[in-house]
């Protein structure tokens, strides 16, 4: 993604809240960026797409920051579940999708709903991997219970807290206080052996040996193209990054380790350049692969 076509996501960001989905035509997106109709289309089939694409951001965003939050850190500490839950929310926040979000559901398109109910889906189901990081594998069968329970305290806490206080609520101690219910929860439910969702209700996301070797193979690829950027280009520093990243997936045993290391890296020396939306799509891709290499150790 190039800046202007970034550019022309953040007006239409601002121009979705502001006045609503429905009501913003694209014509106003075409005012407010100062382009022609035949860029906008040049980049997107539809204002529905430019938005799929503004929340696909957002969520690509928060991947890479939750992912990078557990680099060298014990997959099992609360405090950790909790901060990356809190960078979702912050996310929302920093690019206002709230009221988007909002709008969308108003507007009765479902093609959109069903756009967001899986993006909701897929945060139900990173949370509830998560939680059988946290309370371990006995706690499969129970996570997904958890994780829905988990979420609608937040949501329901947070209407409540909106419609009784004119403060701010302090989203971080909300999401410490609602990690710690599920302490509980979690315990009575594996002694009971109780729950309703059940585990298996995310199998359709979790990935396969196939699945592993078609992102080794996209990620080859993604990093050759990126790599080609700079043959005429004297950045050192950042071809290294680059190469080391290719060769290191290459090999037959790529080292875990190395990866999460170098990736952060690969993600911050190309953080606000001309480059750096090509570089997000490659490190989300990257976390994804490590986290399928780790399960296999």
């Amino acid at each position: 993604m190039n800046n202007r076509k970034r550019q022309v996501l953040v007006v239409a960001r601002r121009l979705f809240a502001e006045k609503g989905f429905t009501a913003t035509s694209v014509q106003d997106i075409l005012d407010a960026s100062q382009i022609s109709k035949g860029t906008f289309y040049n980049y997107f089939t539809s204002k529905n797409e430019c938005l799929m694409a503004m929340l696909e951001y957002a969520h690509e965003e928060a991947t890479i920051k939750r992912r990078e939050l557990l680099i060298g850190q014990d997959i099992r500490d609360k405090n950790i579940l909790a901060e990356q839950i809190v960078v979702r929310m912050h996310v929302n926040r920093a690019h206002n999708l709230l009221p988007i979000y909002e709008s969308v559901f108003n507007s009765g398109d479902q093609v959109l709903k069903s756009f967001i109910v899986k993006h909701h889906f897929m945060e139900i189901s990173w949370l509830t991997e998560r939680l059988v990081d946290v309370y371990g594998e006995e706690a499969q069968t129970y996570a997904p219970d958890c994780a829905v329970i988990l979420m609608g305290m937040m949501q329901h806490l947070i209407h409540f807290w909106n419609a009784s206080s004119t403060e701010k609520i302090d989203i971080q101690r909300l999401a410490q206080f609602t990690t710690r219910r599920i302490d509980a929860i979690i315990s009575d439910m594996m002694e009971k052996s109780d729950t309703l969702l059940g585990a298996g209700l995310f199998d359709n996301l979790q990935s396969t040996d196939e699945t592993k070797l078609d992102e080794k193979t996209m990620l080859i690829t993604q990093l050759t193209r990126f790599l080609e950027q700079f043959k005429n280009d004297s950045m050192p520093s950042d071809v290294q990054y680059t190469q080391f990243l290719l060769d290191e997936i290459r090999s037959a045993q790529p080292r875990v380790f190395i990866l999460e290391t170098v990736t952060r890296s690969f993600h911050e020396t190309f953080s606000d350049t001309n480059f750096e939306s090509d570089a997000r799509e490659i490190v989300t891709y990257l976390w994804k692969f490590i986290d399928t290499l780790k399960k296999d150790e």
